[in-house]
């Protein structure tokens, strides 16, 4: 062996920088990039208003108040009988029906003053055949006229208007009490108020030959009476004579 000692060939090693190092120079470990929205709380519009919204949501879900059945709920009392609303109209029969609004005449005043507005209808009774005039306020239903249309009354048009009529009434009852009263009622055009004007003639001309043969009746009614008095009259002194004949025959 040679005295020379075989060494191996050693690798060169090459310092190692340390941190320290590159720090002085700017450098440095590298660090990690943190989530921007973890970095400044998560604070951004978009991402709060999603969240408030979430909570809202969240929060109407938990204050929604579950649906109940259907509750059925049995009356204590049943009512079995019908309560019919009586109008004293039952026996009648519609013979003529318009819309129109009424006026009364105040004498005090010297004015018209409105009675209502409604239908004005003609109502004919199926026994005895008259006819009467009614009319009802619109919505209460009030009467605010009730009257035979009899042979004596006159209907006359308004000297301001076409589609108006007027007539005195010697016993209307709209108010409970008959009364003396002069009303008017205004229609919608002209042609109506002919139509109610033929119709409330018809009437009264109806009425006029019922009134009529009514009066003949009460009038034989009367005379049969009086002739029935008369005859009860005469016959009461011939009774009392014949009583005091039997009364001297006896003695």
């Amino acid at each position: 062996m040679s005295s020379t000692e075989n060494t191996e060939p050693k690798a060169e090693s090459k310092p190692v920088a340390s941190a320290s190092v590159f720090s002085m120079f700017g450098g440095g470990a590298k660090k990690e990039k943190k989530d921007e929205n973890e970095d400044r709380g998560d604070v951004s519009g978009s991402a709060k208003a999603q969240r408030e919204a979430a909570a809202a949501a969240k929060g109407d879900e938990e204050d929604q108040v579950p649906e109940s059945e259907d509750v059925n709920f049995e009356p204590v009392h049943k009512l079995t009988e019908k309560v019919e609303t009586v109008t004293h109209e039952e026996s009648e029969e519609q013979v003529f029906n318009m819309r129109c609004k009424m006026f009364r005449f105040v004498q005090e005043t010297r004015e018209w003053k409105e009675r209502g507005t409604g239908p004005l209808r003609l109502l004919k009774h199926k026994e005895n055949g008259k006819t009467r005039l009614v009319m009802r306020r619109d919505k209460t239903l009030k009467v605010c006229a009730n009257h035979y249309i009899t042979p004596d009354m006159k209907i006359a048009p308004m000297s301001t208007s076409d589609r108006a009529w007027l007539w005195s009434v010697a016993a209307d009852v709209s108010e409970g009490e008959p009364e003396a009263i002069t009303v008017s009622v205004r229609l919608a055009n002209a042609e109506n108020a002919q139509l109610l004007k033929e119709a409330w003639l018809k009437a009264q001309k109806e009425n006029e030959a019922l009134f009529s043969k009514e009066e003949e009746e009460v009038e034989e009614e009367d005379e049969d009476e009086g002739e029935g008095e008369a005859a009860k009259t005469k016959e009461e002194p011939k009774a009392e004579a014949e009583k005091k004949e039997d009364a001297a025959a006896t003695s």
